[in-house]
């Protein structure tokens, strides 16, 4: 087992929050591809769902066979954890994902990324004036508003053509967002004394099969996979759970704020990879390093310890 100082050191953190985010970053142009192979279209909804979920949950049984032969042990739940899993689950697969899919039909991908963007702040305004986590410094919340000017800067031009809200679109990317906040809080709450890589792989099952089920009740249709499309369907996997469960171990280990700030690298690593995999080279200009240089001060911001090397 890793120790939990090890885990507690601002570059190791750092090094391991990237390695979740250039996953999650890579999902981006991923799923994009997985939805021309399996030709699902951008508003189809009910099939996003069911291809999500059925995503999650191989990615739940990955986290737990994984764990389970790291461990030499069988991740199996404590009666206790049962209502930890489905708190977690809730919010962090079932709520926000179903969320996202419905809002992401109706309103643009550039406001999506902002609006997700603003997870960081709710994350570490419900750990501290809600679950009493920690303590709201003003240095947190400057660092945090820096990196969300950055992310706000990525995505500048998109933002201009169309400043309009819908509820149906925006307001469920928002609500998106509020559960991804209480995600990190819960995970970090939860936690104590509990193994984070059983809780994710369980929640990731669970909230799997959840939205499933509700895919294919609003019409969605099981994708029919060729070899390339499966492949692909595991490597979305393998984002979720090796992102999710690192993610997760930080939480444990750290202050939600320590943690959460690095989710501003997410749109960057999108960025950066959708400019490799599928050539959309154009979005690398002056804009993009700009807002990169205000990710990184405002994560070194939230994580500035005055005396702390």
């Amino acid at each position: 087992m890793i120790k939990k100082d090890i885990l507690q050191n601002i570059w190791v953190v750092a090094l391991l929050a990237f390695f979740s985010c250039a996953l999650w970053g890579s999902a981006f142009s991923a799923v994009k591809t997985g939805y021309r192979m399996l030709q699902i279209t951008d508003d189809a909804w009910a099939d996003q769902l069911t291809f999500g979920g059925f995503r999650f949950a191989v990615a739940g049984i990955m986290t737990l066979l994984a764990g389970s032969i790291l461990q030499r042990r069988l991740l199996i739940p404590k009666r206790t954890s049962i209502r930890k899993i489905g708190i977690i689950s809730f919010y962090q697969t079932i709520a926000q994902y179903f969320c996202y899919y419905i809002g992401l039909a109706h309103t643009s991908g550039v406001k999506a990324s902002v609006l997700v963007g603003a997870n960081v702040f709710l994350a570490i305004l419900i750990s501290g004036l809600l679950y009493r986590l920690e303590t709201i410094t003003a240095r947190k919340i400057a660092g945090s508003v820096i990196g969300f000017a950055g992310i706000i800067l990525i995505n500048l031009s998109g933002l201009l053509s169309g400043l309009h809200f819908n509820f149906i679109g925006d307001g469920m990317i928002l609500l998106c967002t509020v559960a991804s906040g209480f995600s990190s809080a819960s995970m970090k709450k939860l936690s104590a004394g509990e193994d984070p890589v059983l809780l994710s792989g369980w929640q990731f099952f669970f909230g799997g099969i959840v939205l499933m089920l509700i895919g294919l009740l609003g019409g969605g249709r099981f994708p029919q996979f060729t070899p390339p499309s499966f492949l692909l369907l595991l490597y979305l996997s393998f984002i979720s759970a090796a992102a999710y469960s690192v993610w997760a171990i930080l939480l444990k280990h750290n202050p939600v704020s320590r943690v959460a700030v690095f989710g501003f690298l997410n749109p960057v690593c999108g960025v950066l990879i959708s400019a490799l995999v599928l050539h959309e080279g154009s979005q690398i200009n002056l804009s993009f390093v700009l807002a990169l240089l205000l990710v990184c001060t405002g994560i070194i911001t939230v994580n500035y310890a005055p005396g702390q090397k």
